[in-house]
């Protein structure tokens, strides 16, 4: 069976200013990771991590490329992040996630004891930063992060809810 083609992203990148290195500026870095994985028919969500006002890792989500159930932006991110320090340990780094982090990435996240988490969209069903669960709240858990959510919220949800609207409307050839 042949598989579509995917919808094609109505969206263009955004080019921030280098000037000012704030969470606006790497959460439009990480919605051009977004366009990225639609253009690739992947769940649109980027991922940043940045240390010292650098961007050390960038991702998209490459489920479905690469047939890898954890192969989310943020697990993609954070491993290449860690690869880019050397260090396992993210402490003074910050993950920028188009959406809410899942379970499984909110783990990650802690696991890899990152400084910071800004992410755009939030996720009621699946979000485990305080949508649906909070991982970061646990009562013995011996790392915490500070949370950001919201930033640039509205393009981050125009992208997926058009590219959700796009798939329920592509036929199966």
């Amino acid at each position: 069976m042949k598989t579509p083609a995917p919808p094609p992203c109505p969206f263009e990148k955004l080019h921030p200013s280098e000037l000012q290195r704030d969470d606006a500026y790497f959460m439009q870095l990480a919605y051009n990771q977004a366009i990225d994985a639609w253009r690739a028919d992947e769940v649109p969500v980027g991922a940043i991590v940045a240390r010292d006002s650098e961007v050390i890792a960038r991702a998209h989500n490459q489920v479905v490329t690469t047939g890898d159930p954890t192969a989310h932006a943020e697990t993609i991110a954070l491993s290449q992040a860690a690869a880019a320090i050397g260090d396992w340990r993210l402490n003074d780094a910050v993950l920028f996630a188009t959406k809410e982090p899942c379970p499984m990435c909110s783990g990650a996240a802690v696991m890899a004891r990152i400084g910071r988490v800004v992410y755009g969209v939030p996720d009621p069903k699946m979000g485990c930063l305080g949508g649906a669960a909070n991982l970061n709240t646990l009562p013995h858990s011996n790392h915490r992060f500070p949370v950001t959510g919201g930033v640039l919220l509205e393009e981050c949800r125009a992208l997926l809810q058009a590219y959700f609207a796009a798939k329920r409307t592509t036929p199966i050839a």
